[in-house]
């Protein structure tokens, strides 16, 4: 789940951006081609990867007896007191999920101010 929701975040975007990057050097043109490739393939690997995931979380729970379900109470119905607190159990893959986003934003924050350089020009203009 861990190497499944980091390949969500990163993988598949950056995966996918080398990708077009290719097509276009090999092109030598400025079409939209590239960009639909990516577009289109990150839309595709993200919905993929995410079946894969609730799948695999589905597997776990069935593995190890938390797949009974739950009686959840809409907020609306719950007392006003908060004496019956009842929350749906924390699932493995939520917390993988939050983790993942977590390196995903460190990682690209990283990239943006150390590695990226800057798009402004760099002349002294006058």
């Amino acid at each position: 789940m861990a190497l499944g929701s980091v390949m969500l975040w990163l993988g598949a975007p950056i995966g996918w951006l080398y990708i077009g990057s290719q097509v276009q050097a090999k092109s030598y043109s400025d079409g939209f081609t590239p960009y639909l490739l990516v577009i289109g393939g990150i839309a595709v690997s993200v919905v993929v990867l995410t079946k894969a995931l609730s799948a695999l979380s589905r597997a776990y729970d069935r593995a190890s007896g938390q797949d009974e379900p739950v009686r959840v109470r809409p907020p609306w119905h719950r007392s006003m007191r908060g004496d019956d607190d009842h929350r749906p159990p924390k699932k493995v893959l939520d917390v993988v999920m939050v983790i993942s986003v977590v390196i995903a934003v460190v990682a690209m924050t990283i990239w943006f101010f150390f590695f990226a350089g800057s798009s402004l020009p760099s002349g002294t203009g006058s």
